[in-house]
C-alpha cells in the first residue's frame, strides 16, 4: 500500500477582490483539523477570481506567501490558479506546484482556455508532471483541459498516476464535466481529484474518483474541506491486471496496431472539422449549424468590455451584483 492524503478545499471565490487571505486561512484550518494531510488543492482562479483585469506577474507576493505556508505546514500545495500577465503582455491561466520545503517545483499554463468565452487568454503548451518522493507521479491539468482526452493521455503516458484538476465551473455543463472526470479515471486508470469553487468560482460539487471510476467523495454546494487518503498501489495493480481484472487500457493503447491520421494536420483526415464555423460566441437567434450557410455574424465582446467596474465604488463580489451589471447592458 502506498497511501497519500490529499485535501481539496471548495471555497467561495470573489470576483472583485483578492481571495488569497481567505485561502491561507482555510489552509491553516485544514492543517489544524486534519494534520495528516500531505497535499492541498484549491480551485481554478481561486486566488484573484475569474476576471483577467486582475492578472498578476508570475513572481508575485501571493505566491511567495503560499510558498511560506507550504514550508510552515510541511505540505504540498497547489493554490488553484491565477491569471498570469507574462513579460510579452500575454495573459495565461497559470498554476504552480509548491513542495513542503516551500519551493516551486513546476508551473503549468492551461492548454485549453474555455473559448469562445475566455477571450484574451493565451494557451500554454507544456505538460505538467511531478514526483512526490517515495509516493508516485502526479499530473496537473486545469478545468477545460480534461474535455480533451489527449491531455490526460500525454500525462499518463509520462507516468502520472494521479490527475490534479482544479476547475471553475459555474455553468450548466457541470454534470457533463463530472461524467468526464469519471470516464477519465477509467480510461487512464488514475485517480482524479477535481476541485471546483463557489460563488464567482463555480457551483461546487467537487469530487475524488478512483481508478475504477468509483466516486470516493462528492461534495455538495457549500464550502467544504475534504481530505481523502488514496492508495497509489491501486493504480499500479490495475494498470497491470486491468479494471477488476478486465480491460488493460494503457497497455492496449501502447500495443495498438494503428496510428491516428487525425493528429497529422496535413493528412486531410480532419476535413470535416474544417467545415465547421469559426470559434465564436453564439448570438441571439443564431441558426448556425441548422441550415446551409448559416453562420455567426456578430463578434462577441469580452465580458470585461461589457461590465464596467468603477474602481472608486465600494467592492461587491456577489453573483447578484455581477448579474445586475450584465442585465443593465
Amino acid at each position: 500500500m502506498t497511501p497519500f492524503a490529499i485535501a481539496g478545499i471548495q471555497m467561495n471565490v470573489a470576483a472583485l477582490h483578492s481571495n488569497v487571505e481567505g485561502m491561507r486561512q482555510r489552509l491553516d484550518i485544514v492543517m489544524a483539523r486534519f494534520p495528516w494531510t500531505q497535499m492541498v488543492l484549491f480551485s481554478e482562479l481561486a486566488q484573484h477570481g475569474p476576471l483577467h483585469r486582475f492578472a498578476q506577474p508570475y513572481d508575485n507576493e501571493a505566491i511567495k506567501q503560499f510558498c511560506e505556508d507550504a514550508r510552515r505546514h510541511k505540505v504540498w500545495l497547489i493554490p488553484g490558479s491565477f491569471f498570469e500577465k507574462a513579460d510579452d503582455g500575454k495573459v495565461y491561466n497559470t498554476s504552480v506546484v509548491i513542495n513542503p520545503q516551500g519551493e516551486i517545483v513546476i508551473s503549468y499554463r492551461k492548454m485549453f482556455p474555455f473559448r469562445p468565452y475566455e477571450v484574451g487568454v493565451a494557451a500554454g503548451s507544456e505538460f505538467c508532471v511531478f514526483d512526490v518522493p517515495d509516493v508516485g507521479r502526479f499530473g496537473l491539468s486545469i478545468c477545460y483541459d480534461i474535455w480533451f482526452p489527449e491531455t490526460t493521455r500525454q500525462l499518463t503516458s509520462m507516468g502520472a498516476e494521479v490527475l490534479l484538476h482544479p476547475v471553475l465551473t459555474g455553468t450548466t455543463d457541470r454534470d457533463a464535466e463530472l461524467a468526464i472526470a469519471r470516464s477519465t479515471a477509467a480510461q487512464f486508470q488514475c485517480y482524479v481529484v477535481d476541485v471546483n469553487g463557489l460563488g464567482a468560482g463555480g457551483v461546487g460539487r467537487s469530487c475524488v474518483i478512483d481508478p475504477s471510476a468509483n466516486i470516493m467523495y462528492q461534495a455538495a454546494g457549500q464550502e467544504e474541506m475534504f481530505p481523502i487518503e488514496i492508495d497509489l498501489d491501486q493504480v499500479r495493480r490495475q494498470r497491470e491486471t486491468g479494471m477488476r481484472g478486465l480491460g488493460q487500457v494503457l497497455k492496449s493503447f501502447r500495443d495498438r496496431p494503428v496510428d491516428f491520421p487525425v493528429y497529422d494536420r496535413a493528412s486531410g483526415a480532419d476535413a470535416y472539422l474544417k467545415t465547421l464555423g469559426s470559434l465564436e460566441m453564439p448570438t441571439q437567434g443564431s441558426e448556425a449549424g441548422l441550415r446551409p450557410g448559416a453562420e455567426l455574424t456578430q463578434s462577441p465582446q469580452p465580458i470585461e468590455d461589457v461590465v464596467e467596474i468603477n474602481d472608486d465604488a465600494p467592492e461587491s463580489d456577489s453573483i447578484a451584483d455581477i448579474r445586475s451589471k450584465l442585465a443593465s447592458v
